[in-house]
């Protein structure tokens, strides 16, 4: 079944800078996660298990990965009307400006969403990880008579002065709305969000970023040139004039802006119950790869998550992600890590060239913890990396330091013997 009357319009985001260098030459929506996924197939996989099957991902940094992956993703059938479209910023009649916001992305690609019928139109961001409802919301849309529906989360005091907040009155119909308020003015926003989250300490309604428009009012906000972002100024104008309703959700949601989140967000995958769990029937749908399974010898595994097609000689991981066709020879210890993996293989013969003194991956004797190693990477021998609050925060050319966190550059040589705490 396809929902003939919603289409999705998924926000790449910005450059990305927060989550950089891991965006240096992808974008954000593009960025490994949980060791063989992409960002994008969270947005993307919660439309498709709620029948949502027509959407368009606009993005303008660094978007020829993200277009690649898309494009060898999601198939459907020939004789269907669903798709999954990149839209790349672009230069038109109307405008030659890059996206200045989330409003002006939508209002830049407006000619491309109405060539198609639908009554709803459901924005999303490109960089959060959540399972959603979304059939859930749209009804509660459409049973409302609402306008704008915006889905609200629950957070508390330390979070909130990172959020728009909101107020609802009985009917969740929401009165006012402030967009990242100083601390000292949070005494005031405190909502009315349920028994089980007062207990949590989470008092306050903010705003998800993900929006619910009539396409009519869609179209007529989308008139003046002047509003450039939802958060900033489409919503906080709307709230008096449009009926617009808040849609609460309470379960696990985070949004991967940081180098620390989308660590966290990945090393929570390894806990006996992870939050956001990918092992229920609300599949998170990816690239099918035809890969062999994961070979492992002598390695004692904790609490750890491994990708399809990796050889495995270590002594320990623990706490790690592990993705896929990853290498890490023997003797090696790996904990707190997000090894993203390989794009190929290395032959048997480049394996046994002298020329070739680091291979794909982790090698022998090596000690890795708190660590981020993305694509391609080549850590020799012998080498420790001991991340952790210790360390300030510095880039070389192969790596980058935030937060504690060391990030291993794409296609980064790391020699053998080097020490980085």
């Amino acid at each position: 079944m396809i929902n003939e009357s919603v289409l999705s319009i998924i926000l790449g985001g910005g450059q990305g800078s927060r989550l950089y260098p891991l965006t240096a030459d992808r974008s954000k929506p593009a960025v490994p996660i949980a060791g063989k996924y992409r960002l994008v197939d969270i947005p993307i996989s919660n439309c498709i298990n709620n029948d949502i099957k027509r959407m368009y991902v606009l993005t303008q940094f660094n978007s020829a990965s993200l277009n690649q992956h898309i494009k060898n993703t999601y198939h459907f059938s020939f004789f269907s009307s669903a798709f999954v479209d990149v839209l790349a910023a672009e230069q038109t009649m109307q405008s030659d400006k890059w996206f200045q916001g989330t409003a002006d992305a939508v209002r830049q690609s407006m000619h491309h969403f109405l060539r198609n019928d639908f009554e709803y139109a459901l924005i999303l961001s490109g960089d959060q990880l959540y399972n959603m409802d979304l059939e859930d919301m749209i009804k509660k849309h459409k049973e409302s008579n609402a306008e704008i529906t915006i889905a609200t989360y629950p957070v508390n005091a330390k979070d909130a002065t990172g959020f728009g907040l909101l107020k609802t009155n009985d009917e969740n119909i929401i009165t006012s709305f402030i967009e990242k308020p100083a601390s000292e003015l949070l005494p005031d926003w405190t909502s009315d969000v349920g028994v089980e989250m007062e207990k949590e300490g989470r008092n306050y309604l903010a705003s998800m970023g993900i929006y619910i428009f009539n396409r009519d009012l869609l179209i007529k906000l989308m008139e003046d040139p002047d509003t450039i972002d939802f958060g900033k100024e489409i919503i906080p104008q709307s709230i008096h004039k449009h009926k617009t309703l808040s849609y609460q959700y309470e379960g696990y949601w985070t949004d991967i802006g940081t180098i620390e989140s989308f660590f966290e967000a990945n090393l929570g995958l390894t806990d006996d119950i992870p939050k956001f769990n990918l092992y229920d029937n609300n599949r998170v749908y990816t690239r099918a790869r035809i890969l062999p399974t994961s070979k492992i010898s002598g390695t004692i595994l904790n609490n750890s998550v491994i990708a399809d097609g990796c050889i495995i000689h270590a002594e320990k991981i623990e706490k790690s992600v592990i993705g896929i066709r990853s290498r890490i020879g023997k003797n090696s210890i790996v904990q707190n890590t997000y090894m993203m993996g390989n794009d190929s293989y290395e032959s048997l013969n480049d394996m046994e060239n002298n020329s070739i003194e680091n291979l794909l991956g982790i090698g022998n004797g090596c000690f890795i913890n708190y660590c981020i190693v993305d694509k391609n990477c080549r850590i020799g021998d012998d080498v420790r990396i001991e991340g952790g609050k210790h360390l300030e925060d510095k880039e070389t050319d192969s790596y980058f330091i935030k937060d504690g966190i060391v990030v291993i550059k794409k296609d980064a040589t790391i020699p053998k013997g080097t020490v980085i705490k």
